[in-house]
């Protein structure tokens, strides 16, 4: 859904890692470990660019933690449907390896979910990556009004991925210079692989009339935050809903336009202004069309979609993510299908989640960003989702010390 995932090998850290026989304390807000927590297992390194090498603690005893049972029940659920992929990835942040991960899936097929902590207590163990400081915000699955087909009301096109939307090298970037995955773009008329089209040039019909169309929305600012979810729910006239998900992105550079909105004082308390919540720059925009669509194009970024016949968006694990169980991750950082615990000043994001989903600016160690489902209750907590606390990474039981050994 929000899959913009950045690999690494493991690997290529062998000759970063030092072991550092040093304890490092326990977090603050944590409960306390049952014992005296481990030594340093990898020391942070300048290059932080992966779990491995931002340094990682044993963290506390999982069965000192206290999440509810019903909390427990969601993520059991959740890492279940985790565990195809999980036995079939390499993971990225190194911290994991695929049979790691084997006995408690094969324990997880049967166990009962009225028992979920006695799971998650049994079957893994923690850690602290970095200094385990948490920065979360929220999201969740947008429901707009949309039609299948062009009709008065609907004029917004919801595009699926262009066939000539490639990666490749410019000419301009020398070859001493073209390490990593090229980026996206297209190739013009002239055979010049060139940046792909931005959001203004799209909405100025740079795909139109191409038959690339799988829906149309009624309402552009409305969209503009479906894209930003990355997935959703359209409300089709007969009353139906057709989920789409991401499918792609244009290649070009994503630009938070709260972030400028604030810069330019339009959000915040006092008069003329708009709360700083996803609401607010909502009603900014559309008390204010003509300002907010040059807002909008300052987000040169723009999603594809494909339409999805599941039963929730799908997220970058490629299943379900779930109300109040999946959450966003750097996969550099987190292993994907791993569960997560946020100790966390929004006591509503407190508890186990499962690492499911990714998205662009949720980079680096210790960022989350929590997944609420759908419908008004789901959107209102996900726009104003912003907190700070304490996070702890589950991995199998044995990873630390392994870890510790290299």
């Amino acid at each position: 859904m929000r899959s913009w995932v950045a690999l690494a090998a493991l690997v290529a850290l062998a000759g970063c890692v030092r072991v550092v026989p040093e304890a490092k304390p326990p977090q603050a807000g944590m409960p306390a470990p049952a014992q005296t927590p481990g030594p340093v297992i990898l020391a942070p390194t300048p290059a932080v660019t992966s779990a491995a090498l931002a340094g990682i603690a044993r963290g506390p005893d999982i069965g000192g933690l206290g999440f509810a049972t019903d909390d427990a029940a969601g993520a059991l659920r959740s890492f279940r449907e985790s565990c195809p992929k999980l036995l079939a990835r390499t993971d990225a942040s190194g911290l994991t390896q695929r049979e790691d991960w084997r006995p408690a899936c094969e324990a997880a097929t049967n166990w009962p979910t009225g028992d979920a902590r006695r799971f998650f207590s049994s079957y893994f163990e923690s850690v602290i990556v970095g200094d385990g400081k948490a920065f979360a915000t929220g999201y969740f699955e947008p429901e707009i009004r949309g039609s299948r087909v062009p009709a008065p009301g609907y004029d917004v096109p919801v595009y699926k991925m262009p066939p000539e939307l490639v990666r490749g090298w410019p000419d301009d970037i020398p070859e001493s210079e073209r390490t990593g995955r090229p980026p996206l773009g297209r190739v013009d008329a002239s055979g010049k692989f060139v940046p792909y089209y931005e959001r203004a040039e799209i909405e100025d019909g740079a795909l139109a009339n191409r038959g690339l169309e799988i829906a149309w929305a009624a309402d552009a600012v409305e969209f503009f935050f479906l894209q930003i979810q990355g997935s959703g729910l359209l409300r089709l006239p007969d009353d139906t809903l057709m989920r789409i998900g991401y499918a792609g992105q244009n290649g070009r550079e994503y630009v938070g336009i709260g972030s400028v909105m604030r810069e330019r004082g339009l959000l915040g308390e006092g008069p003329g202004k708009y709360p700083g919540s996803m609401q607010g720059i909502i009603q900014y925009i559309h008390d204010n069309p003509e300002e907010g669509r040059e807002l909008m194009r300052l987000n040169k970024s723009w999603v594809f979609f494909r339409e999805l016949t599941t039963d929730g968006p799908l997220g970058a694990l490629e299943v379900p993510v779930r109300g109040s169980s999946s959450v966003a991750v750097d996969p550099n950082f987190v292993p994907l299908g791993a569960p997560v615990f946020l100790d966390l000043d929004r006591n509503e994001a407190d508890g186990l989640w499962v690492a499911q989903d990714t998205g662009g600016a949720i980079k680096g160690a210790n960022r989350f960003d929590t997944f609420w489902g759908n419908g008004p209750d789901a959107r209102q907590t996900a726009g104003g989702m912003s907190g700070r606390g304490e996070a702890l990474i589950l991995v199998p039981k044995g990873t630390a010390a392994r870890l510790q050994q290299r």
